[in-house]
């Protein structure tokens, strides 16, 4: 996808490579439980020790600490921290550079969409291996997640890798797909949909919070593919096999048999790959948020 270079004053980003924030508990910040382990993030504990060699009981273990967050700088180490030139940040590498892209891009394309106010972007967070945010720890093995406590779209860079090299995910609309997907989740922050399915799972059984966090999900899915189609001209040809390839990849079905085990639906935290497929291309297809409506009235 050819983005414009990033202007450094569009967009907000802290680093946190160099320093040692522990990993306490992520407040479940991939989803929006209320800090229970449900079968979800049981399910996101293996599937990461099986593809990333993480110890299932290790991540359990710190995502049931409710968030606490341990650790600091490392003796020796000067984090970059908040405030730091964004223009620094994002040309540590490539891999940088493409997510601010992406980031000043999503800001572009999402603030005329709120024409009656009310927009703030996210605040990219890189971190190496572990980190901390607003919802507690951040570690590698998680994934790229969104934490709304503080609007932040974290990222350990490493997981481009891990996608292409594990999961197969190649292409560099497939790692913009990653941004954009958080970003969706930002969109939903800002508009108060996630603070709507809060109240409702709240008042739901077990298994309907986890269809409703599923939506969520789905929806981002559907947003990432909105601001796609908002760029059409930016897109290079295979870009949209590459993100619908990732989209596959990445569906909890395809993650379970990877990891060996038989695909369980009342297990899924983000769909399946089909179902991640579909509300990308919807999206892709539309050009309207409006048409991203995966959550029952």
């Amino acid at each position: 996808m050819k983005l414009d270079d990033f202007d450094p004053n569009s967009i907000d980003v802290e680093d946190q490579r160099g320093s040692g924030g522990g990993f306490g508990g992520m407040g479940l910040p991939l989803g929006i439980g209320g800090g229970r382990l449900g079968c979800g993030t049981v399910v996101i504990a293996l599937i990461a020790a099986a593809v990333f060699g993480v110890n299932p009981l290790q991540l359990l273990g710190a995502l049931d600490q409710g968030g606490q967050q341990v650790g600091g700088t490392l003796p020796g180490q000067t984090p970059r921290g908040a405030g730091t030139n964004a223009s620094e940040s994002c040309t540590v590498d490539e891999a940088s550079r493409e997510s601010c892209n992406a980031l000043s891009s999503l800001n572009k394309t999402w603030a005329p969409l709120f024409k009656g106010g009310g927009f703030r972007g996210p605040k990219l967070v890189f971190y190496s291996q572990q980190g901390s945010s607003g919802c507690g720890g951040a570690q590698s093995a998680m994934g790229p997640f969104y934490c709304p406590t503080d609007n932040g779209i974290y990222l350990d860079t490493d997981f481009y890798r891990q996608m292409s090299e594990q999961l197969g995910a190649t292409g560099s609309f497939a790692r913009d797909y990653v941004i954009a997907h958080e970003y969706g989740h930002h969109i939903q922050n800002l508009t108060g949909i996630s603070g709507q399915v809060r109240t409702a799972q709240e008042q739901a059984s077990t298994a309907q919070a986890n269809a409703l966090s599923v939506r969520l999900e789905l929806q981002a899915d559907c947003f990432a593919g909105v601001w796609a189609a908002l760029n059409r001209d930016r897109l290079e040809p295979g870009d949209m096999e590459s993100g619908l390839n990732a989209a596959h990849q990445i569906g909890d079905d395809t993650l379970m048999k990877s990891a060996g085990r038989t695909p369980v639906e009342a297990s899924f935290t983000h769909g399946s790959s089909a179902q991640r497929m579909q509300w990308l291309r919807k999206g892709m297809e539309s050009g309207n948020p409006a048409d991203c409506n995966t959550i029952p009235s």
